[in-house]
């Protein structure tokens, strides 16, 4: 087997991190997507002899047919399931079967609005007054979840909106699950709400003390020796952690107490030797896929608090291909160049997502710009280390501030800590969304690719004169031949194409934060 140059140069840097990976065929369209916990070892193994020799036929004749690929590093095993299902059914790779059935991953949903209310498992998110929890790529660990609250907080499984006795008449769930009976009164209508209400704090992750309890037992159960009893018991709050942490990651964005964020202003002030609490901190970080569709976002925090009116996004325009450091160094640039040229106050703080060399990039514009004064910092995910400013030079600056000696690890649990993850997951969280909307815009202008002898420039005057594909598809034949250069075989064939084309996934939602694109 012959591997393209390309693509060895690429296997080279491949990184030993979570992500997804797009296989391309020599007209550069992708045949697959998949996902891997280490890329690195994933991707490789695709391209080793014994591979090709021992492959079933569908995977060698997908090996035979890659010409390159690109990668989308992630944080976790459990994001990038999440990503490759959706990227399965955003482009439909011609050797993924596995998500073509436009499966989506479980949700827990609860009805605050019913009588009694009742956990159920569903798959589409719907616009109601109902609660949700999820989605969970790990199935066993949504039905982990609704099992627990329905037997630890007495929740019945019955379908009726208002049970009643005749549906107990064949029911042994309050014998078997534990169920508290509200059809024949054994609870009081408040009082099932209130174990309701318990339930639903347990999956927000409010009431860590049930998975302490589940601990414990599993802990005695060993020290009996009873180790089939407490493999069961392990098995279990595996699940349920993993059903709670997914809330709780969906949550982060969530603004930290008052007291909490000031505190946490004032402990980065001590930990970072700060002249003065960062009272304002511009936390950036930056999105694409192999250098396409590049994007970068800052977000700001005042007194610890995300202030969304002042986020900012920013299209990559100067940095070809894959170079995190560079494209860094462009926002950065662009930013506080233009508060230099507006004479506008600056933070106390800049935090960018990523380790030395994002800082590097960073803290030399910043120095270009005669900003040597203000304090930027680099935190990176792997151990949510802060890379102080010290630490971009080899030697440190005269009349720069004084920071300590890194790399810093804060301590777990500390509010300096919450307040860093917060803010930086806030900016992944916007500049992904940005660069998924820039995404899913190009693949429907391609849409127009389908249309048989229509050129880049041919269509390129079809878009501007429509302003875009949605325009487009409710145009008439006669508006169409009202663009230049376009006849009525060429209207046909374009109402004919577009009137029939659908994207298989929903635009990503448009942030609600006021924002300015830089």
């Amino acid at each position: 087997m012959t591997i393209p140059e390309v693509v060895k140069k690429k296997l080279q840097t491949l990184p030993h991190k979570p992500g997804v990976y797009f296989m391309r065929d020599r007209h550069g369209k992708i045949i697959y997507v998949g996902k891997a916990n280490s890329l690195r070892n994933r991707v490789r193994s695709y391209f080793r002899k014994g591979t090709l020799r021992s492959a079933e036929p569908k995977l060698r004749g997908l090996i035979r047919q890659i010409a390159d690929f690109d990668i989308l590093v992630l944080r976790n095993e459990a994001e990038a399931t999440l990503t490759e299902g959706r990227l399965i059914k955003e482009y439909r790779p011609r050797y993924n079967v596995l998500f073509r059935d436009d499966k989506r991953f479980l949700l827990l949903r609860v009805d605050p609005a019913e009588p009694f209310p009742r956990f159920t498992t569903c798959r589409l998110r719907k616009e109601d007054q109902a609660l949700y929890f999820g989605p969970y790529a790990n199935s066993a660990a949504a039905y982990a979840a609704k099992e627990f609250v329905e037997k630890e907080f007495g929740l019945r499984v019955c379908r009726p909106r208002v049970p009643g006795p005749e549906d107990h008449r064949h029911c042994m769930n309050d014998i078997i699950r534990f169920c508290t009976a509200p059809c024949i009164a054994k609870i009081s209508p408040a009082g099932y709400r209130a174990r309701v209400e318990e339930a639903l704090a347990f999956m927000r992750g409010e009431r860590p003390e049930h998975l302490n309890a589940i601990r414990r037992a599993m802990e005695q159960a060993a020290h009996r020796k009873e180790f089939e009893k407490a493999a069961a018991l392990r098995d279990t709050l595996f699940l349920l952690q993993e059903a709670v942490k997914r809330r709780i990651r969906g949550e982060k964005s969530l603004a930290l107490k008052a007291e909490e964020a000031r505190a946490g202003v004032t402990e980065l002030q001590a930990i970072l030797q700060l002249a003065q609490p960062p009272r304002v901190i511009e936390t950036y970080d930056i999105s694409n896929i192999s250098g396409t569709f590049a994007v970068g976002s800052m977000v700001c925090a005042v007194d610890g608090q995300p202030q969304r009116n002042r986020y900012r996004l920013f299209r990559i325009k100067t940095v070809e291909g894959s170079d995190d450091p560079r494209m860094m160094a462009e926002v950065i640039r662009r930013r506080y160049a233009r508060l230099v040229d507006e004479q506008v106050a600056w933070p106390d703080l800049v935090i960018v997502d990523g380790g030395i060399t994002q800082l590097r990039a960073a803290r030399t514009e910043l120095d270009a710009l005669g900003l040597q004064a203000l304090p930027a910092v680099g935190l990176a995910k792997r151990f949510e280390e802060i890379f102080p400013m010290d630490m971009a030079y080899a030697r440190r600056p005269k009349g720069g501030p004084t920071i300590a000696q890194g790399p810093i690890r804060l301590p777990e649990g500390s509010n300096a800590l919450k307040i860093c993850k917060q803010i930086r997951d806030e900016a992944h969280r916007f500049a992904l969304t940005y660069h998924r909307r820039l995404r899913l815009k190009r693949l429907r202008e391609s849409l127009l690719d389908e249309v048989p002898g229509i050129g880049e420039k041919r269509k390129q005057q079809v878009l501007g004169h429509f302003g875009s594909v949605a325009r487009l598809r409710r145009a008439s034949l006669e508006d169409l031949q009202a663009v230049p250069g376009v006849g009525p075989a060429m209207a046909g064939l374009i109402k004919e194409t577009i009137g029939t084309y659908r994207t298989s996934t929903r635009p990503a939602p448009r942030p609600s934060e006021s924002n300015e694109r830089c």
